[in-house]
């Protein structure tokens, strides 16, 4: 890894914003990324993650007044130097040729092209080498666009829905893949709807709502950007009327939620919620307090921008 690749940014939107007529895809994104990082977008449909990634690979420009730079060069310098590899989420395959010459194809073309036996082997796709690739299924589909994106030696592995129509396994396996790609210093970033993945593979989580970066961290910094908690607990009796009602009162409560004597909460404040609830003369069993997963906490970020207009962003190191 050379001193530039490990030092300077590998990609930087500099109040980059697009727009197609009246609508405003992106708004003013500045971001950067950097070598070794592995980054999940995500976002609601509509949110910008598309022209995100359209602006990175060159596919589009930018409005005036706004830049994107990936390795200190335009990103079409960059594609064409064989900096950046790309798996999009549909398209790019030819069915007509099996999935070795595929392969062989895209290692021949790329500037810093690896033989294409060691891509076939890096992507776990040896045993497809010989199938055609119109007889592919979705999930195979997706592992050879992998290999496509990785038939050379690129800094940036862009990724668009990646494991769409993979099984459990061959999930497994490719983020092993990504993980392997993102430790020889490469950056990896990635779209996706599957929020469990970005919450395991992810070092970075970057939240757009309507063109705009609504948050920026690690997963563990967005969960408790969403300030909720969930609160469970067990009564020796079942909760009735009355009770529901103390319980939906206690402060902080976002959410109730009550099966037979098993009550589980959503709460703003679970220090307040939880110090009320003794105070009711309660006595819960099996008290738990933990925070919200990431899919959790990406719907009530968006709603709550949704709901307020509310932006919030926070970087790495934690600092709004």
């Amino acid at each position: 890894m050379t001193s530039t690749r490990a030092t300077a940014p590998a990609v930087e939107f500099i109040s980059a914003s697009k727009t197609y007529g009246t609508v405003r895809a992106l708004d003013g994104l500045t971001v950067s990324l950097h070598p070794g990082e592995t980054v999940a977008l995500l976002g609601p449909n509509g949110a910008g993650k598309s022209t995100t990634l359209d602006l990175l690979l060159g596919l589009r420009n930018p409005d005036p007044g706004g830049r994107v730079r990936l390795f200190g060069t335009t990103p079409r310098q960059a594609v064409t130097g064989g900096r950046v590899g790309a798996m999009l989420q549909s398209g790019g395959l030819m069915e007509g040729v099996r999935v070795r010459e595929l392969v062989e194809l895209a290692c021949a073309l790329h500037p810093r092209g690896y033989p294409a036996e060691q891509v076939l082997a890096d992507a776990r796709i040896t045993e497809l080498a010989d199938r055609m690739v119109g007889k592919l299924s979705g999930g195979q589909e997706q592992r050879v666009r992998f290999a496509l994106a990785t038939a050379g030696d690129s800094d940036l592995i862009v990724l668009d829905e990646p494991t769409t129509g993979m099984d459990v396994t061959a999930r497994r396996a490719f983020w092993s893949a990504m993980r392997a790609q993102a430790a020889q210093g490469r950056t990896v970033l990635f779209a996706t709807h599957y929020l469990e993945e970005a919450d395991e593979v992810a070092d970075r989580v970057l939240v757009l709502h309507r063109g705009r970066l609504l948050a920026d961290g690690s997963a563990a910094r967005i969960k408790a950007m969403a300030g909720v908690r969930r609160v469970g607990f067990t009564l020796d009796a079942v909760p009735d009327g009355v009770l529901e009602a103390q319980l939906r009162a206690l402060p902080g409560v976002a959410e109730l939620d009550l099966a037979g004597a098993t009550v589980r909460l959503r709460c703003t404040d679970a220090d307040a919620t939880v110090h009320a609830l003794y105070a009711l003369g309660l006595h819960p069993r099996g008290l738990e307090v933990t925070g919200l997963g990431l899919e959790e906490a990406f719907v009530t970020l968006t709603t709550r921008a949704e709901e307020t207009g509310h932006r919030v962003t926070e970087n790495k190191a934690g600092t709004k």
